[in-house]
C-alpha cells in the first residue's frame, strides 16, 4: 500500500511513530484518541509524559509540528485526559 492509499488514521499513527522512540526513551508515550472534523487531533499522554512538566512543549514543538507536516489535514494537536 502506498502512502496515498493509507487511511488518515494510519498516516497519523505513522507520524506519531516517528516521535515515539524519543518519548519512550524517557518512559512515556502518546495515544491517538480521535481526529475531529475541525482538524484537531486529540492525543492522550501515557507513562511519564502524563506527569511531565515539559509535556506541553513536547506537544507543540515536537509532536504537533511533526504531525502537521506529515498529515496536512491536521490543523492542531491537543492533549486530553
Amino acid at each position: 500500500m502506498s502512502a496515498n492509499e493509507n487511511t488518515l488514521e494510519e498516516r497519523i499513527e505513522q507520524s506519531l511513530d516517528s516521535a515515539r522512540p524519543f518519548l519512550r526513551a524517557d518512559g512515556g508515550d502518546v495515544r491517538l484518541i480521535r481526529f475531529r472534523p475541525d482538524g484537531v487531533l486529540e492525543l492522550q499522554w501515557a507513562g511519564t509524559c502524563a506527569i511531565c512538566p515539559m509535556s506541553r512543549m513536547t506537544l507543540r514543538a515536537g509532536i504537533e509540528r511533526t504531525v502537521m507536516n506529515d498529515v496536512p489535514q491536521v490543523r492542531r494537536v491537543e492533549a486530553v485526559t
